[in-house]
């Protein structure tokens, strides 16, 4: 079974190839352009610049991952998609070339959700987890608890009651005068920032349910800035560490108890904040002292890509979902995990 998977939620545009079968899969490429740098001139995206890169861009990666993989489009079984959630014109371009695509080769299509791309990325690694597993849903737009007992059975344990991970990350680090993407950059800053020196609140941290808070911690910062008056350099380093600190320190301690309360003993972590160097270190950390195993994708598949949603397409057709067929479509730009 020859997948083409299509990604186009936001402001990168994916296309992988995935050949999957009952004993197993391979990825056979994929590739990916961001749109990073030409939304940076105006501190975050534009959709409808978005939406206009993602058609010009299309067609070439279809191009590259059919060379790079030696495949013919002949040979596609079907063509998986991200339908939702994202912005609405993004979602339209990689859906209708999708849909276009599948109508023409005469195969059916997989819509998939963004999100549930996410949550099975691990399984692309070399060290792939097995269901059943909690899984620590975090990005920009997103910050859940999820119970994974298989393709399509996904519980919520908790969630953002307002702000994402990424998104505090983003916000916090507009505050400290960052470029975008702020959330990288405010982590490259903590590095050179002092342990300790800046103690911010753990909002939410022993509230006994599984639910996250973020916003608050954005404010406790932005209170710090305005005491503070100008910045210099150390005093910018030594508030982007005590943020980092204190956030990576409720997701890691929500996310540990999670796994305790669900009887399991295996943590997946996925979304482009899995890719935090800190909250690695220290989820590797407190995880090997619980005897919990933690998997985390490749540091290429923690972004958007292509590669999760043809993976996610050929699992669920393997699975027992049936591929729609191919002609009228609609995207979801808001749509629950767990509505699925």
């Amino acid at each position: 079974m020859l997948v083409l998977g299509i990604e186009s939620s936001c402001d990168e545009t994916g296309m992988a190839l995935y050949s999957g079968s009952e004993a197993g899969g391979r990825l056979l490429a994929h590739a990916l352009h961001s749109q990073v740098s030409m939304h940076a001139d105006y501190g975050g995206v534009v959709p409808e610049l978005a939406s206009r890169d993602h058609v010009r861009r299309v067609v070439p990666l279809l191009r590259q991952v059919l060379a790079d993989s030696g495949c013919r489009l002949a040979e596609l079984d079907a063509v998986a998609y991200t339908q939702g959630p994202g912005l609405a014109g993004a979602l339209l371009v990689g859906a209708a070339f999708a849909e276009a695509l599948a109508t023409a080769l005469d195969v059916p299509t997989v819509p998939v959700h963004h999100l549930e791309g996410h949550l099975l990325s691990p399984l692309l690694s070399a060290r792939p987890p097995r269901f059943p597993f909690v899984a620590l849903l975090v990005s920009g737009g997103h910050s859940q608890l999820m119970r994974v007992t298989g393709v399509g059975e996904y519980a919520l344990l908790g969630e953002t009651l307002d702000d994402a991970a990424g998104e505090a990350f983003d916000k916090t680090a507009k505050l400290l005068g960052l470029g975008y993407p702020g959330g990288p950059a405010l982590a490259a800053l903590a590095e050179s920032g002092r342990a300790g020196l800046v103690r911010l609140p753990r909002p939410m941290l022993k509230s006994g349910d599984l639910d996250f808070s973020f916003s608050g911690l954005k404010t406790a910062v932005l209170t710090r800035v305005r005491e503070l008056g100008s910045l210099g350099d150390q005093q910018r380093a030594d508030i982007a560490r005590g943020f980092q600190e204190a956030i990576v320190e409720v997701l890691v301690g929500k996310s540990l108890r999670a796994v305790k309360q669900s009887g399991l003993k295996q943590l997946v972590v996925a979304g482009g904040v899995g890719a935090n160097r800190e909250l690695r270190r220290q989820l590797d950390a407190q995880a090997a002292r619980a005897r919990i195993a933690v998997y985390y994708p490749e540091l290429e598949f923690c972004t958007d890509n292509g590669a999760m949603i043809a993976l996610a397409g050929a699992l669920r057709l393997q699975a027992g979902v049936s591929g729609k067929p191919a002609g009228a479509f609609a995207v979801r730009p808001r749509w629950p995990l767990t509505g699925i």
